[in-house]
């Protein structure tokens, strides 16, 4: 059965604050508790209790209306590929057809340097009005309410009904929505089939059929062709699915890391086989590449790296990135990792309101008609993933917009992972290129850490993440 995980609120009442704070659903400030505060009358603590009863409940939607009339501006931030810009622009140039007062002014990008800038923008109130983020920029850059609008307070514009209570839960932080999910996602194995084929093999369904390819793929098409390249990341996703599957426990589960210094030297173990096997190249060989990310890297373009480990959503970029006449298929999760279905999935990605914007009722109406209506939902398509929207979903459904590549991939990763994720797991000093594990992996590879030393570095810096 698939685990779930309950996020929880915690709310600190002081008994000496002020009645007019009673009704407050935001952040409270601390105070000292004084000798004259602990006489504090009856009604005083009745009225702090009543905090306590309803501090838990969502904001109510504040009936704002969106303006039709007066000219408007705001701005909306997104990155992604060409493939997304093109379909977001169209979407948003009809939105701004329904509402000709309504300038939406675009910022795009692709990913590379993206998140540091925007950590920038959020720390110091400068973010456009509509942003696209990663799920746990959530907690990273708003963990007390601070950075984005509470949705529930636009909640009569932006339709919510559309979105399943767990995934809005998973968006709910300081017990205030700080996002709407786009979409939910996992990894998946993506295989060039040309290239096994070229090996005389079958796309690996196995983790028994990918170790045997290693071998021969350095025999019969040479040193510089591998079935599967992994950057620091892939490896450190790919080694949590293999260390759940064993061991059948979640990575990290009520803010504390559950595997120990042992076990964690074992999921390494197993990554440092993959380039003993000649499954995955080394750290120094796709450094040497000189390529950004592994769809702008030639060997993967021309048939070399013959498969990925990538998110569900990510099928078209890496299909697109092919030269003519690879074959690209969706692969398998590997049942034989162990006797559990380890991995997770998540939400790939949220849609949220700058909380120093002027204009929440029309960025509402914004978000509104990209994921649920009709119109916006047709031209935005699946180029997020399948949408965690149920009108959408339908809509996509009804009109054959699901693309088969995304949807395939969607479908066999939700139907295999069953552990949930924490949001922290992506934090940036974790997961950026200066961070805890492309230390580790990089480490690994390179020789400068054995196994022992690797997962006490790995260790210490997901427990510095995990306390603060």
């Amino acid at each position: 059965m698939r685990k779930t995980m309950k996020q929880a609120v915690a709310v600190s009442l002081i008994s000496a604050m002020a009645l007019s704070l009673a009704a407050c659903g935001g952040s409270s400030n601390s105070a000292e508790t004084t000798a004259a505060e602990a006489a504090e009358t009856t009604a005083e603590a009745a009225a702090a209790s009543e905090e306590e009863t309803t501090a838990g409940e969502p904001a109510a939607a504040e009936g704002l209306t969106v303006n039709t009339t007066d000219p408007i501006t705001i701005t909306m931030s997104w990155w992604g590929g060409d493939a997304r810009h093109e379909a977001t622009m169209a979407a948003v140039e009809a939105f701004m057809e329904k509402y000709p007062n309504i300038t939406v002014e675009m910022q795009y990008a692709a990913w590379s340097g993206w998140e540091d800038k925007m950590s920038a923008a959020f720390a110091t109130g400068t973010a456009p009005d509509v942003n696209q983020i990663n799920w746990n920029w959530i907690t990273s850059f708003s963990s007390d309410g601070s950075a984005f609008y509470d949705l529930n307070k636009v909640s009569d514009i932006l339709d919510l009904t559309q979105f399943s209570e767990s995934v809005l839960n998973d968006c709910t932080v300081a017990n205030e929505l700080q996002g709407v999910p786009i979409s939910m996602t996992g990894r998946i194995f993506y295989w060039n089939k040309t290239t096994f084929d070229q090996a005389g093999l079958e796309t690996p369904a196995t983790l028994a059929d990918l170790m045997a390819a290693g071998s021969v793929f350095q025999e019969k098409l040479g040193d510089d062709y591998y079935p599967l390249a992994m950057n620091e990341l892939d490896r450190t996703i790919f080694m949590v699915f293999y260390l759940e599957s064993k061991y059948g426990k979640p990575w990290v589960e009520n803010n504390e890391l559950q595997y120990t210094a042992e076990e964690i030297q074992d999921g390494l173990s197993f990554i440092k086989s993959l380039e003993d096997a000649h499954v995955i190249p080394t750290i120094r060989t796709l450094a040497s590449d000189g390529a950004d990310s592994l769809d702008k890297n030639p060997k993967w373009m021309e048939g070399k790296y013959a498969g990925i480990f990538e998110w569900d959503s990510s099928a078209n970029k890496f299909h697109d990135a092919l030269n003519e006449g690879q074959e690209f298929v969706v692969g398998e999760e590997l049942p034989d990792m162990g006797d559990y279905q380890g991995g997770f999935s998540k939400v790939s990605m949220c849609f949220a309101i700058s909380e120093t914007t002027e204009h929440p009722a029309e960025c509402a109406a914004l978000i509104n008609f990209l994921l649920n209506e009709e119109e916006g939902v047709k031209l935005m398509g699946s180029e997020r993933g399948i949408p965690a929207s149920a009108a959408a979903l339908k809509i996509c459904e009804d009109n054959n917009l699901l693309d088969p590549l995304v949807a395939e991939a969607n479908a066999k990763v939700m139907d295999y992972v069953s552990f949930p994720l924490d949001p922290k797991f992506e934090a940036a000093a974790l997961k950026n290129t200066d961070g805890v594990y492309y230390d580790v992996q990089a480490g690994l590879s390179y020789g400068d850490y054995d196994v022992e030393t690797a997962a006490d570095v790995l260790v210490e810096g997901i427990e510095d993440v995990l306390s603060k």
